[in-house]
């Protein structure tokens, strides 16, 4: 098959988890037709009630390039200069990684190769990142002029102030050893063991209850912002919600 028949984003089911593969190999890199496609898979992916986990999968030694800078280029001859491109662009991909952040499912990036600017924000973007032992990871806009300041929004919420600034006025890769003592990552493999592990774990997560999660999550994230008094008064009525769920409740009397 030409690559160019194939799939910007691959979607297969094991288990009830759903593994969305990016395609444009090598650097799968996050084209205004990439950003649509995977939007598109991770919007389905929340709603089919037969997936309860989502693994992101850049294979290879690049995870995700970010934007496609020569498709940017391209739109340098554009009368605007490119600004009305750029403008879609970023509002489209920002939209994908915020529906990415909030999926009511668990999420989890699998990063072999190196993520880096946007695609760095993608992984971010997920609840868990699980990595090999050669991945890496890149805030480099300002080696081109620029800063990642978009990659940082998702970035910051894992990563100390100290950290991201880091990352962003530096601009170099910064190893998986890094990553999991900063807290971006969660655990590491070996490269060979990297799918394995990632899909053990994730079957194991789709064996729990959708709802809980889906509430647990949602909750967990909102309650970071707001002040303590009012996050246990908002936690605790999640909480109750989730003792009297009719589906916790039977198993609790048939066992």
């Amino acid at each position: 098959m030409n690559t160019h028949d194939m799939p910007l984003v691959e979607a297969r089911d094991e288990s009830k988890v759903r593994v969305l593969r990016l395609g444009a190999a090598p650097a799968h890199p996050l084209s205004r037709a990439m950003i649509r496609a995977l939007h598109d898979q991770i919007r389905e992916a929340a709603t089919d009630h037969h997936v309860n986990a989502i693994v992101l999968d850049g294979p290879g030694h690049i995870f995700c390039a970010g934007h496609d800078l020569k498709e940017i280029a391209r739109h340098r001859k554009d009368p605007d200069q490119g600004l009305d491109y750029l403008r879609a662009l970023f509002t489209e991909c920002g939209a994908m990684m915020l529906d990415l952040a909030l999926c009511p499912k668990p999420t989890i990036a699998m990063v072999d190769g190196i993520a880096t600017a946007g695609g760095l924000q993608l992984a971010a973007s997920c609840d868990l990142i699980f990595a090999s032992d050669s991945a890496s990871f890149c805030l480099p806009g300002v080696k081109n002029g620029g800063f990642c300041t978009t990659p940082a929004v998702a970035v910051s919420r894992s990563l100390s102030r100290k950290q991201v600034m880091e990352m962003t006025l530096s601009g170099d890769a910064f190893d998986a050893d890094w990553a999991l003592a900063a807290g971006l990552v969660n655990r590491i493999y070996p490269s060979e063991r990297l799918t394995a592990e990632t899909l053990e774990f994730a079957r194991t997560l789709a064996t729990r209850h959708p709802k809980a999660i889906a509430d647990g999550k949602q909750m967990l994230y909102r309650q970071l912002d707001l002040p303590l008094d009012q996050a246990y008064a908002e936690a605790t009525e999640v909480m109750i919600g989730h003792f009297m769920d009719p589906v916790r409740i039977a198993q609790e009397n048939s066992g």
